[in-house]
């Protein structure tokens, strides 16, 4: 399961939503381990691959980067959404697998829950066109 994934974060049963809700959640795009974990020095050496988007009601909130910082947290940083910026608890030592769930600390401090729906390996990206590297 090494390399990067495409992760999908739909709300889980709480209250207001004993059903879960899969209009609303997170994609995530990071570079995950054998065992289904964030794999920290993978993406802290292509940090600009790591992508957070932030969607309710199935649309599109905000987009941004998910950055490692002190003390093994993990963000769900948003571009100029800082009311929205999020932090997973103990994202790190959690398992990207079908079915798992992790949590996730709203910027207001309300932590909620999220199933793991998806997880895609996503082929590493073509070269730009006309790239003097690139194979013909």
């Amino acid at each position: 399961m090494t390399g990067f994934h495409h992760i999908r974060l739909e709300l889980a049963r709480e209250p207001g939503h004993p059903h879960g809700d899969a209009g609303d959640g997170w994609d995530i795009i990071a570079a995950l381990d054998a065992e289904g974990r964030l794999d920290l020095e993978a993406c802290r050496a292509q940090a600009g691959r790591c992508f957070v988007r932030r969607f309710i009601r199935n649309t599109t909130v905000a987009t941004g980067h998910l950055r490692h910082s002190l003390g093994d947290h993990w963000l769900l940083d948003l571009d100029g959404r800082d009311d929205l910026d999020a932090a997973g608890f103990r994202l790190g030592e959690e398992r990207f697998i079908l079915g798992e769930y992790v949590s996730v600390i709203s910027g207001d401090g309300t932590t909620h829950v999220y199933g793991v729906d998806r997880v895609e390996s996503i082929e590493a990206a073509p070269e730009a066109p006309g790239d003097p590297e690139a194979k013909a």
